[in-house]
């Protein structure tokens, strides 16, 4: 892709979700929304192959009922109760229809469907703005909107989130399909405790885009897109592989990583809140994720590549990828349980 358009889309992202950072009014958040969809879609289709301009047709489709959906509740609202306020949402029927519109735009459950579909037809790096940045601007939207509505529906969306995102990966063989089942599963974890505590859904979404960058660089640079190819990532470079199985504990949410840290202070903040039985789920269906990323450890470390050879490749070739942005984010996703203690005090947990 030409530098230049590629600066003005990459540009067009950035403005379309700090446009919907800073709007307190309806219409702009939802004009920065747009801006945001229209900005990436060029950015998905680059491909020329079927399966990305079928993954940008349906990520046009499903973002654009969503931005339907998000300008019918505002004006719902506007027309009974007279605000264009973000804050203002107060009419029952508009404020579900935005949260449900933004449940929508993030791939939360029951409404997941489009984002394993359009994340397979991605390449990796398109793959992983999707999966992190998109996902900013309506968080913003839904951190304003969650204060007001019914705490039973949130939870409902949580729970099933998780749910559907450990159960759905189990049986895949496509790595972007199990990241787009680990991140529907993670944005269950974040909305979950939305209503109760706003700092920890901050935290877990900070941490989830760390974890996620460092799962996917780790995935292009080994230039593995299944299982099966993973198999022969250690050949290619065993540190990483290594490094690499690491992180997806850490996505899975095991101590002593950094991915437990938010998992253990949303348990603690639903217990406090009187919701041990949300809790509980919450953890059994972190139980059904930790399996497929197991898994995923198991194909990189103990099966080995059907080959002709007795012996391990003798040689392996220079990386020409820029790593320091891995080596940073994968330090980050390994290393910051630790900070557990400053973190609960300064959100004042």
């Amino acid at each position: 892709m030409n530098p230049y358009v590629l600066t003005i889309l990459l540009s067009s992202l950035g403005l379309g979700t700090v446009l919907t950072f800073a709007s307190s009014h309806w219409l702009l958040a939802w004009m920065g929304l747009e801006i945001n969809t229209l900005a990436i879609i060029p950015l998905m289709a680059r491909q020329y192959h079927p399966r990305a301009v079928e993954a940008t047709t349906k990520y046009f489709l499903t973002q654009a009922t969503a931005a339907a959906m998000i300008l019918f509740a505002s004006t719902t609202n506007a027309w009974l109760v007279g605000e264009w306020d973000i804050q203002q949402l107060t009419h029952p029927i508009a404020v579900t229809t935005a949260m449900l519109a933004l449940a929508l735009k993030v791939g939360l459950a029951p409404v997941h469907f489009w984002l394993p579909e359009v994340l397979q037809g991605l390449d990796l790096t398109t793959g992983l703005i999707l999966s992190t940045w998109q996902k900013l601007a309506p968080f913003a939207l839904m951190l304003q909107v969650a204060p007001i509505v019914n705490s039973s529906l949130i939870v409902t969306l949580g729970l099933l989130s998780t749910l559907v995102g450990g159960w759905g990966g189990l049986n895949q063989t496509q790595l972007r399909k199990i990241l787009a089942y680990s991140s529907i599963a993670h944005l269950g974890w974040m909305v979950l405790i939305m209503q109760f505590a706003p700092s920890l859904t901050l935290l877990s979404l900070i941490m989830y885009i760390i974890m996620t960058s460092s799962a996917f660089m780790t995935l292009k640079t080994n230039n593995s897109l299944t299982i099966n190819a993973l198999a022969i990532s250690w050949t290619k470079a065993p540190t990483l592989a290594a490094l690499a199985i690491l992180v997806l504990l850490s996505l899975g949410g095991l101590p002593p990583l950094s991915g437990f840290m938010p998992k253990w202070l949303i348990l603690q903040e639903l217990t406090k809140q009187g919701l041990p039985t949300s809790a509980t789920l919450a953890a059994m269906t972190a139980l059904l994720s930790l399996y497929f990323y197991l898994r995923l450890c198991y194909a990189m470390t103990l099966t080995i590549w059907p080959n002709t050879l007795a012996a391990t490749t003798p040689w392996r070739l220079d990386f020409t990828h820029t790593t320091l942005p891995l080596s940073l984010v994968t330090i980050l996703a390994l290393g910051l349980l630790p900070l557990t203690p400053a973190v609960a005090a300064l959100l004042n947990l």
